[in-house]
């Protein structure tokens, strides 16, 4: 058997990128994180940390740089699963430091 008789690659493609599936993920992780879902968007303390924008086959991004009323936005585009673990991790890594800077 060939690489072509396999799609080409010698094995099996990912199976696509579902949007949906992943938004649901995030959401429940964040939530788990203890942050205060307000639509797409996530509070702590009453200060938005995280939005989310659902988008064909993607979900983009915006990640707060330090916990404000009004914060300066990090943009990310989630595409994949390593790419929603990423977020996710530092979600976490953003929240410990904002507790230690408290």
């Amino acid at each position: 058997m060939s690489d072509d008789d396999l799609g080409g690659s010698g094995g099996f493609a990912p199976p696509p990128f579902d949007a949906d599936n992943a938004l649901q993920q995030i959401k429940r992780s964040l939530r788990d994180l203890k942050l205060a879902e307000r639509g797409n968007a996530f509070e702590l303390r009453g200060k938005r940390v995280v939005e989310l924008a659902p988008e064909p086959g993607r979900i983009a991004v915006k990640l707060a740089r330090k916990l404000a009323l009004t914060p300066e936005w990090d943009r990310q585009v989630i595409d994949s699963p390593p790419a929603q673990r990423k977020l996710v991790d530092e979600v976490k890594r953003r929240l410990e430091r904002w507790e230690r800077d408290e």
